[in-house]
C-alpha cells in the first residue's frame, strides 16, 4: 500500500508544480502549451512504440478488458447526458459533450504514470490496449452523436465528409501513428537497433514527467468557472460511478486480477483534454467540459487512492 500512495504523490505532485509554476508566473502558460505538444506528440508516442514492439501480449484479444472499459464509459456517459438534459434543462449536443466529459479519462497523462508506478510494466502493458481503441471509439462515437443530434433545420456536410474528416484526422494522430508504426515493426519480428533504441528510450522515459507537468500548467490556464452544479454532477459521474461499473462488470466477467485492476482504475482517471477540444470544434460546451477536467483533477487526488485501495481488497 505505501507504493499506492507514493505513486499518487508522485503523479499529482507534479501536476500540483505545474500548476504552481503558472499560477506564481514563474512559467508562461503557452510553456505548457509547449509541453503537452512535446508529451502526446512526441514522447508518450515513442513510449507506445517501445511497448508495443517488445511487450509480450498474449495471443488473444483482451474482450473482457474491452467489454469492462467501454461498457463503464457508456454508462457514466448515459447517466451524464440524463442528468444534463433532465436536471439542468441542456441542449442535446451539450449533454453529449457533458457525457463525453463523464466517460473519456485522462489515459495519456495520467493513466500511463499511476499504471507504471503501482503495476509496473505489466499494468501498463494492460492499459496500452485499452489505449489503442481509445481515441477512436470515443472520437467516433462524439461524432456520430453529434450528428444525430443535429438540430432541425441546419445544414449538415453529411455522413461520408463527417466520415472522411475524422478518419484523416485519426490517421494524422501521433498517438494513433506510434501504435501503428509499433505493430508494423513487431510484424516484421525484427528487433530494435541498439543505437535507435537509445533515442527512443530518451524520448518515451521523459514523455511522463513532462506530461504531467504540462498538464498542471493547463489546469493553471482552465481555471474552474461557473456550472459547478452540473459540474459536480459530471465529476461524480467520472470519479465514482465510472469505476464502480467498471468494478461490478469485472466481477460477472471473472476477469484476472492485474487486468480488471487496470480497468477500474483506468475508469477512475479524471476527465482529460478531449472532451474539451471536441466541445470547441462543435462550439457547445466548452466551459462545462474545462470546469469539469479541472475539478475532476483536483477530486482524484483522493479518489484515485480510494479506488486503489478498493480493487487491491476486492482482486487480491
Amino acid at each position: 500500500m505505501h507504493q499506492l500512495i507514493e505513486t499518487i504523490l508522485f503523479v499529482f505532485g507534479l501536476v500540483a508544480l505545474g500548476y504552481l509554476a503558472g499560477l506564481t508566473n514563474y512559467l508562461k502558460l503557452d510553456v505548457g502549451e509547449a509541453l503537452t505538444h512535446f508529451a502526446v506528440g512526441i514522447g508518450l508516442p515513442m513510449l507506445l512504440f517501445r511497448t508495443v514492439v517488445t511487450a509480450d501480449f498474449g495471443g488473444e484479444a483482451p474482450w473482457a478488458l474491452w467489454i469492462t472499459y467501454f461498457s463503464a464509459v457508456f454508462i457514466a456517459w448515459a447517466a451524464a447526458f440524463f442528468t444534463l438534459k433532465l436536471l439542468h434543462g441542456r441542449d442535446d449536443r451539450t449533454a453529449v459533450v457533458g457525457g463525453l466529459s463523464s466517460g473519456f479519462s485522462n489515459l495519456l497523462m495520467l493513466g500511463i504514470p499511476i499504471s507504471l508506478g503501482v503495476y509496473g510494466e505489466e499494468g501498463f502493458k494492460t492499459l496500452s490496449l485499452v489505449i489503442s481503441i481509445h481515441l477512436p471509439i470515443m472520437m467516433g462515437v462524439s461524432i456520430l452523436l453529434f450528428e444525430l443530434m443535429r438540430p432541425k433545420g441546419s445544414v449538415s456536410p453529411g455522413v461520408k465528409v463527417v466520415l472522411l474528416d475524422f478518419l484523416r484526422k485519426l490517421a494524422a494522430n501521433s498517438i494513433v501513428i506510434g501504435i501503428f508504426v509499433g505493430l508494423v515493426w513487431r510484424f516484421t519480428g525484427q528487433p530494435i537497433p541498439r543505437f535507435l533504441m537509445l533515442f527512443i528510450d530518451a524520448f518515451a522515459n521523459a514523455a511522463v514527467p513532462v506530461a504531467l507537468f504540462a498538464m498542471g500548467l493547463s489546469l493553471r490556464k482552465f481555471g474552474i468557472g461557473n456550472h459547478l452544479a452540473p459540474v459536480m454532477w459530471l465529476a461524480g459521474f467520472k470519479l465514482l460511478l465510472m469505476p464502480a461499473a467498471a468494478l461490478v462488470i469485472a466481477l460477472l466477467l471473472q476477469m484476472p486480477p492485474l487486468s480488471a485492476k487496470v480497468a477500474v482504475i483506468a475508469a477512475a482517471i479524471p476527465s482529460g483534454i478531449n472532451p474539451y477540444l471536441i466541445a470547441t470544434r462543435f462550439g457547445t460546451g466548452q466551459a462545462l467540459t474545462a470546469n469539469t477536467m479541472t475539478s475532476s483533477t483536483a477530486f482524484a487526488v483522493v479518489t484515485t487512492v480510494l479506488w486503489l485501495f478498493v480493487v487491491e481488497h476486492v482482486f487480491s
